[in-house]
């Protein structure tokens, strides 16, 4: 268990990680095989962290919800990740990249008639930004159109790859509502499912994350009311933007929590696992995996730990305060590469148990490879990373 009190975290943070640590070994840990072996979702599950002040979480009390600062948003999703990677993605997309952004970018009105209905549970969220043409470019290769007619949008397109796209009541959906002015003419739509239906035409079956449900969504003629826009018209490059620096940096959290995991699986394994009449963790070959794990872990989290606070510290000059670009790029890009070699060792030294596809430390494997696509993939951090640096 990390002692944030090193990194100059508050005594209330290591309380909140030791807290939602104790909740998700007993109540989410038990969902995790069943999760993966038939991509099942405990949607009830979900909607039930109302009742343990783990929903809402960024919210404030007024609104029905935590309070918690966003620091405190990064380290639930790390105390949960380590026991529930698949459970902790369907929480991120709607606590994170969908009510969050709600909490930073909404009107007072718009927060005080949605933020309640997050907290108690009624709604699971989603962020309809990616389609099927459209993921590293996906503001400028964005097809879905959204037209003002009177006191409505009518919105047409089709969202891919969308996390909660099954379950989703809100989604926040991304749509071009003045083609000719290229990035800077897109708009951000809070679209409700019971008030301006939309459609999940199929859902995707995926290597990983699996139990944490992904589809496509269609709009099709789908009316939302006007009010129901996130910031201005025309100003939804903006909002993506600074939601995805903060969507960075909590994946980078994320991430720890599954490296984390992997090596604690790892380290029991080698002592409990005998060849030639020794514990294989006897052996200087495997000494050596286990320490590269651990050391590049470890240089992982200090680095993810301060940008978080230099994240959090922004957030209260504003919405569009949201941090370094490119130190919240390399943070993802740091972790997310560390927790895919943290993996390989993991697989490694399980052996042929790791390759069985019903052991857990094969469940982590196989959810690695998204931690370097999602929230950008590898090289579109690069590149974030060296036109700052190049300006």
């Amino acid at each position: 268990m990390p002692d944030f009190t090193l990194f100059g975290f508050s005594p209330e943070h290591q309380s909140l990680f030791e807290t939602v640590d104790r909740y998700s070994r007993d109540e989410l840990y038990p969902l995790s095989e069943r999760m993966d072996l038939e991509d099942w979702f405990p949607e009830e599950k979900l909607r039930s962290l109302a009742g343990v002040g783990l929903l809402g979480t960024t919210a404030a009390e007024e609104d029905g919800g935590q309070g918690l600062d966003f620091l405190g948003q990064c380290i639930v999703a790390e105390a949960m990740a380590y026991w529930n990677h698949a459970f902790t993605a369907s929480w991120m997309s709607s606590e994170n990249v969908c009510l969050h952004n709600i909490v930073r970018n909404g009107s007072p009105e718009q927060r005080r008639r949605f933020l309640p209905r997050f907290a108690r549970g009624e709604w699971i969220g989603a962020l309809g930004l990616t389609e099927a043409g459209a993921g590293s470019d996906a503001l400028g290769g964005m097809r879905t159109t959204a037209t003002r007619k009177g006191d409505r949008y009518v919105l047409n397109g089709r969202k891919m790859f969308i996390t909660n796209a099954p379950v989703a009541d809100v989604v926040l959906v991304y749509a071009r509502t003045a083609p000719d002015q290229g990035n800077q003419g897109v708009s951000a739509f809070l679209v409700e499912k019971a008030e301006s239906p939309f459609e999940c035409v199929q859902e995707l079956d995926k290597m990983g994350w699996r139990g944490s449900p992904t589809g496509e969504l269609l709009f099709d003629d789908c009316e939302v009311p006007a009010e129901n826009l996130i910031g201005a018209e025309n100003g939804g490059a903006g909002v993506a933007m600074s939601g995805l620096n903060l969507e960075r940096v909590i994946m980078s959290f994320y991430n720890l929590a599954v490296a984390q995991r992997a090596l604690d699986l790892t380290v029991a394994y080698a002592k409990a696992r005998e060849q030639f009449g020794r514990a294989i963790g006897q052996f200087q070959l495997v000494q050596g995996m286990l320490a590269d794990m651990f050391t590049e872990l470890e240089a992982a989290r200090a680095f993810t730990y301060q940008v978080g606070r230099e994240v959090a510290g922004l957030l209260s000059h504003g919405p569009s305060a949201s941090g370094d670009h490119k130190r919240a790029a390399a943070a993802i890009l740091q972790s997310a590469r560390m927790t895919n070699r943290v993996l390989d060792h993991g697989v490694q030294i399980h052996g042929g148990t790791g390759f069985m596809r019903e052991s857990e430390i094969n469940r982590l494997y196989r959810c690695g490879k998204l931690l370097e696509i999602g929230a950008g993939t590898n090289q579109i951090r690069q590149v974030i990373i060296a036109r700052e640096l190049l300006r």
